[in-house]
């Protein structure tokens, strides 16, 4: 029964735009993580599974940040390759985690409603979605490279349009590498600088060597900073509900992935602090792979979870994993 129900929902993709195409998406159950099964406690969190993700569609990965698009788990990711990848996450009655279906793939476009020129312009990296009246009704993405952050129209679940440039500060802009921009999050309304804009910054250091950071926001911007831990780098940024900040790191340690993720509390995400936070979850080798993406979502039982995927840099020894983990009561 359930089965059947999943294929329906991935039979009900609305009109596809210019540019998108469908994709076929295989999923396999993670069960274990750190020697753990499912349900039991890893560090400060609660293993909740997680997938391993393939398609025969070789524009399928580099996934490096992903949101909330939509109701009934919509989700989207941005990929290094300048494409938005959206579809729905299929749960089974155990509201366990057990697939990607009705899923798109559409290249972003530029402010003049053209396909991104090179790839130069194309390494998108961090992504958080703008609601308006409880509906989401944008997404804005952080580029590095070409140092950047624009915003996308969310039309039926699906970013994509022209791209419509956000102002960021002159320092984040002269930046011109692949560790530039990293993480970009948007502060919910239980946040003390709800609506404001985290930009942080992977390898811009300020001079006391932690992490740059921007807020962009109408009562709450200007500068802020985040630790520098050993090994690993800030990859991307959500806010839970409640205000406080999680912030995924990752790095590599004698050949090895490294991951961290900390929670900073809510009041201390303002203009002019140095943040660093608790560390709730850590892994590394073959538990994980190039973790980059993060997500705080509900799912149809309705707990919250924390959602952590990895980039494979389209390289065939690498994986596309997601992970799922709830808070302990």
């Amino acid at each position: 029964m359930m089965l059947r129900a999943i294929l329906a929902a991935a039979l009900l993709v609305p009109a596809l735009p210019a540019g998108a195409v469908e994709l076929m998406v295989s999923a396999a159950p993670v069960t274990r993580f750190k020697g753990v099964e499912l349900d039991q406690p890893v560090d400060r969190l609660i293993f909740r599974g997680g997938l391993t993700l393939q398609s025969p569609v070789d524009t399928f990965g580099g996934l490096s940040s992903v949101t909330v698009t939509g109701p009934d788990q919509r989700i989207a990711f941005i990929t290094d390759r300048g494409n938005f990848i959206a579809g729905q996450l299929a749960y089974d009655q155990a509201d366990r985690l057990i697939g990607l279906i009705g899923v798109t793939i559409e290249p972003m476009q530029n402010s003049a409603g053209a396909p991104l020129p090179r790839q130069f312009a194309r390494d998108a990296e961090g992504m958080d979605t703008i609601w308006r009246d409880g509906a989401p009704a944008a997404v804005r993405v952080g580029f590095e490279h070409l140092t950047r952050v624009a915003d996308f129209a969310v039309t039926d679940g699906r970013p994509g349009g022209a791209a419509r440039e956000v102002n960021i500060p002159q320092w984040l802009t002269d930046l011109r590498t692949n560790e530039s921009l990293e993480a970009v999050c948007i502060a919910p309304p239980a946040s003390p600088i709800a609506g404001s804009t985290l930009l942080l910054a992977e390898e811009a250091l300020d001079a006391k060597g932690n992490h740059r950071g921007e807020l962009l926001g109408v009562n709450d911007k200007g500068p802020i900073g985040f630790v520098n831990s050993p090994i690993v780098n800030p990859t991307d940024c959500k806010f839970l509900p409640n205000g406080d900040l999680l912030v995924l790191e990752r790095g590599v340690s004698l050949f090895a992935f490294v991951m961290h993720l900390r929670r900073v509390p809510a009041a201390e995400v303002r203009p002019g602090n140095l943040m660093a936070g608790e560390l709730l979850l850590s892994a590394q080798g073959g538990e994980i792979d190039n973790m980059e993406s993060l997500m705080v979502h509900e799912t149809p039982g309705g707990e919250t979870r924390i959602f952590i995927g990895s980039d494979n840099n389209f390289n065939d020894w690498q994986r596309t994993l997601v992970l799922e983990f709830a808070l302990p009561e």
